[in-house]
């Protein structure tokens, strides 16, 4: 009996992926997400590329990050790590997704009041931004159609953009006030808290690291 769950249990840390390939990986995602399209990037590489996560997973995840103070990618980032390797997996993940930007960003100033007024340089800016809405939107598009299943969740997406676009109601007074509606409507017990609850992933279970369930 002790040899077979010293051997599932080996199995289990076996399957969970290594702190290099994480780093990799988020260096990766770090390096390319020009313009505020790291959300897309991390779901492609963690979701569709190594398969860490599903699309259940991950928008949980993105939910956390969202919820806390700070950079959302940085937050994003210690939350898909902290589950994959505990604190040692989101500190390299953070890492990852930091070096990239801090280094560009270090070489461009150099370089940057001369180039500024440069119109292919202001062209390609344009791009970039224009790109990286694409890309959030792309994202929002296919994890939105998990997530919203009914009229409630609609109005609720409906009340937060009308709050924060048409009204200009400050993000913080925003969630706190939905979230605090949306506790209350889909509350365990309640109507609309019963929903199917999918089982997580397999490097999820048994992990130890910041953020536990």
């Amino acid at each position: 009996m002790s040899e077979t769950l010293a051997a599932r249990a080996s199995a289990s840390a076996d399957e969970r992926p290594s702190l290099a390939r994480i780093f990799k990986t988020f260096l990766t995602a770090g390096g390319i997400s020009f313009g505020g399209g790291v959300v897309a990037y991390l779901r492609e590489y963690t979701v569709r590329g190594e398969k860490w996560l599903d699309d259940d997973e991950f928008l949980d995840a993105l939910e956390v990050s969202q919820t806390l103070p700070g950079l959302n990618a940085v937050n994003l980032s210690v939350v898909i790590g902290d589950r994959l390797r505990g604190v040692a997996g989101a500190a390299v993940a953070v890492a990852g997704i930091l070096i990239p930007g801090m280094l560009i960003v270090m070489t461009l100033g150099v370089v940057w009041e001369e180039r500024r007024r440069n119109p292919y340089v202001t062209a390609f800016l344009i791009g970039v931004a224009a790109a990286a809405v694409g890309l959030l939107t792309t994202v929002t598009v296919q994890l939105g159609h998990r997530q919203l299943t009914h009229w409630l969740d609609l109005t609720i997406l409906s009340a937060t953009f009308v709050a924060v676009t048409v009204f200009h109601i400050s993000l913080l007074w925003v969630l706190l006030v939905i979230g605090t509606i949306a506790v209350l409507i889909y509350r365990p017990g309640s109507h609309h808290g019963e929903r199917e609850v999918k089982l997580p992933h397999p490097h999820f279970h048994k992990r130890r690291g910041l953020l536990r369930d």
